[in-house]
């Protein structure tokens, strides 16, 4: 038999590459999705059409354990989540609702459904969770690189809620014995990142640019440093956690980082492009509290996962330049279709 995965946030970027992953190794996969009309839907339909969708809401109790009771999941993986950072800032209790909140629904709804009540549950036969926690979390770090066991300093509503999601996963495994792990993953992009977020608007603004359809790039902060990998090699480290002997947390990234700067230098260079003579700085484009430098230590994924990432930095910019340029070619507006936000 199969092994059958529940993913929330299927018509991400993440989902839709984890459920790419999991297709390719076999899995019956199924995709949570809201019950009211959803354009990105017919986006994970076109891509992935051997994904099955059932009804559910992050929001909704009642929805999540009809979903686990229906999918009879062996995995689930929690992806679900307000995630553009500014945006926590603006609607900074509906964050908390879905992005932490909605982990506490995902856990008590596995454990209804396992009619698990108390901490002597059989480790055997049970469904593991992953959660998708975030370099976010570690905010203003204490320590760089970060790796596990650094304390967390979130700086954003977005960073605050990951981090109950966190230790409220810790505690679930803790309290009842059920195999849930976090993730927590650093910056990861590709040319599926919704528009909102820096790379994808650097590398959607060079485009712009080379074909003549701007004539500048308005940015904020531009020596913000982040540890950025791609999400494709990032989705193959959260199926491994849940084939691990025990239930463990990870921090996964590369070891790398790069600014802001370093990020727009390399895309305009994709697109043979000198930067300095396209890019302005916009102090209304600072957030309100700055996280500075992300860099991780992933050295305990690497020896006990055998987990490496396989993209460049470099690599994924230009893959990231490359398809804006052919999407804009081709007529279409990405800043106009966000299914992968």
């Amino acid at each position: 038999m199969a092994r059958r995965a529940l993913i929330t946030g299927i018509t991400g970027q993440d989902g839709s590459y984890l459920a790419e992953h999991l297709l390719d190794q076999g899995y019956d996969v199924w995709g949570l999705v809201r019950g009211q009309a959803n354009p990105r839907v017919s986006r994970v339909r076109r891509l992935l059409q051997d994904v099955k969708l059932v009804r559910g809401d992050l929001l909704d109790q009642g929805s999540l354990i009809s979903a686990v009771e229906r999918v009879q999941p062996d995995e689930v993986y929690n992806l679900g989540a307000i995630s553009f950072v500014p945006m926590s800032w603006e609607q900074a209790e509906l964050t908390a609702e879905v992005t932490g909140m909605g982990v506490l629904r995902m856990l008590e709804a596995i454990r209804v459904c396992s009619g698990i009540t108390s901490s002597r549950a059989s480790a055997s036969g049970q469904i593991r969770f992953y959660q998708a926690s975030s370099s976010e979390m570690f905010g203003q770090v204490r320590e760089t690189p970060q790796n596990e066991r650094t304390p967390f300093h979130p700086r954003s509503p977005y960073g605050v809620a990951k981090a109950y999601g966190h230790f409220l996963t810790q505690n679930y495994r803790e309290s009842y014995g059920m195999f849930a792990v976090s993730g927590i993953l650093f910056n990861h992009e590709s040319p599926r990142r919704g528009t909102e977020f820096v790379t994808r608007k650097v590398t959607l603004g060079v485009a712009r640019i080379k074909l003549g359809l701007a004539s500048e790039l308005r940015l904020g902060n531009l020596e913000a440093r982040r540890d950025w990998g791609y999400a494709g090699d990032y989705v193959q480290a959260m199926r491994l956690m849940l084939q691990a002997g025990a239930p463990e947390d990870y921090v996964i990234g590369t070891g790398h980082t790069q600014s802001v700067r370093e990020l727009v230098v390399a895309a305009f260079e994709a697109a043979g492009l000198d930067w300095e003579r396209y890019v302005v700085g916009d102090q209304a484009l600072h957030r309100p509290a700055e996280v500075d430098l992300l860099c991780a230590d992933p050295k305990k994924a690497r020896v006990q996962l055998g987990w490496e990432p396989a993209v460049t930095f470099e690599q994924l910019v230009a893959m990231m330049v490359e398809s804006d340029l052919r999407l804009l070619s081709d007529g279409n507006d990405p800043e106009q279709d966000t299914s992968w936000s």
